[in-house]
């Protein structure tokens, strides 16, 4: 039972024929009046227990975006409902009117709204809801929760989806769909056309060239239908905040837009969340849009505060693929565990496959080695610049093996690492 402000008001009511008449008489007539307005009013209350509720929730919705989640109520009571109805959302759903007020006649139906807007990428979800049934006095109500479990999945907002056209673009150039022709790219044979100064004279096709009596060239395209593995580190190292989100929201990022640049330039793809096991796996070659599995797989990802178990990633890629294949490691470049176990697995995959380090790098720390304002400031740029040092001797080391780094802060890591992309796709080296 729960009682309302209209009672309180009714208690100091009954105050007054008290202190004008004080008396145990008194005080029992206005206990009296009170006890019964109580019990009148919580008989005449509809049961929450007679009501019965069922949820409509959308299939997902990317973080940032506003949806609504519907809670249809049906009145078995033949008692009118007048309640407070409480949606027990968490709070990083975003629930902009989870309380409201409903009059439902006995035997009808109604149906509340509840506006969400998600600050948080995951698996939201709301147990319960909570009815509080008032009487016709509105001086007491009974009050009930009922379980009503529901899900929302809030997907990646995949901001970095506005570098898609401009890097398609790019790709198209390279593999000839354009009108602008890079010459020598790629190793896949494309068509044959005239020679012009300043071409490559090996691209010279000299059997064509007997037979047309002019001089004619090969021109050459990317190699399509190549591997592209992309290995997403989720373990401790991946919980860092930069710019207000973590390193693994930024590497999801990252991931989305190689991945659907990938697919579209031809190659297969497949993506793997990793930290001491598979924690999502995804590839080009299922059923369904590559897009939307993705996003749905990785929307429920959480940095897990244990080591990166590095020796066990170079299994995970002879799993997906035993031929040469574009490795793309989404991971740390800070010193410890990169000089632990990164080394060495770099070392180990750039013997038989491509690999590129992606790593987000955090503007703040680049702007802490400039300020020498104060003692402090002088003390933390020193940190600062020795973290960076550090950074940089990690950063020559892995590319002395052989591997590509890109070192970048959370908006720049997405278009560089597609422009990393497109720049070996140029070379032939994929």
């Amino acid at each position: 039972m729960a009682i309302s402000g209209r009672f309180f008001y009714l208690a100091l009511a009954a105050l007054v024929p008290i202190i004008a008449l004080p008396g145990a008489l008194s005080w029992l007539l206005s206990l009296t009046v009170l006890a019964l307005v109580v019990l009148v009013d919580l008989l005449l209350a509809a049961s929450p227990r007679k009501i019965s509720l069922r949820r409509t929730l959308p299939n997902g919705v990317r973080l940032g975006e506003a949806t609504s989640a519907t809670v249809h109520l049906a009145n078995e009571s033949p008692r009118t409902l007048r309640a407070q109805v409480k949606d027990g959302w968490q709070p990083s759903a975003g629930a902009l009117n989870p309380l409201q007020n409903v009059l439902i006649r006995g035997g009808e139906r109604a149906a509340l709204s509840v506006a969400l807007r998600p600050v948080r990428r995951g698996d939201l979800r709301s147990q319960h809801i909570s009815i509080r049934s008032f009487g016709p006095l509105g001086m007491v109500a009974r009050q009930g929760t009922i379980q009503a479990p529901g899900l929302l999945r809030v997907l990646p907002p995949f901001h970095a989806k506005r570098h898609l056209p401009s890097k398609l673009r790019k790709l198209r150039e390279l593999d000839g769909k354009a009108a602008v022709q890079i010459r020598g790219a790629g190793t896949e044979f494309d068509s044959l056309r005239d020679y012009v100064r300043g071409d490559d004279v090996r691209s010279i096709d000299w059997r064509a060239t007997a037979r047309r009596r002019d001089v004619v060239v090969r021109t050459w395209r990317p190699e399509r239908d190549r591997r592209v593995v992309i290995v997403l580190d989720t373990s401790r190292t991946s919980a860092a905040r930069v710019d207000d989100e973590t390193a693994l929201d930024t590497g999801i990022e990252a991931a989305l837009l190689l991945a659907v640049l990938a697919e579209r330039g031809g190659d297969r793809v497949s993506l793997i969340a990793y930290d001491r096991r598979i924690r999502a796996k995804v590839s080009s070659a299922g059923k369904g849009n590559m897009l939307n599995g993705m996003v749905q797989a990785l929307a429920p990802l959480a940095p897990e505060l244990i080591e990166l178990n590095t020796p066990a990633i170079a299994g995970a890629v002879r799993q997906v693929t035993a031929h040469r294949a574009l490795v793309v490691l989404i991971t740390s470049l800070d010193a410890g565990a990169a000089e632990e176990g990164l080394i060495p697995l770099v070392t180990s995959l750039s013997q038989k496959h491509v690999v590129v380090v992606a790593a987000v790098r955090d503007p703040a720390v680049d702007q802490a080695r400039h300020d020498r304002s104060s003692t402090t400031a002088t003390y933390r740029a020193a940190a600062a610049e020795h973290a960076l040092n550090r950074r940089a001797a990690i950063t020559a080391v892995v590319k002395q093996a052989g591997v590509e780094v890109v070192d970048a802060t959370p908006l720049d890591l997405p278009p560089h690492l597609a422009d990393m992309y497109i720049k070996l796709k140029a070379a032939g080296r994929l």
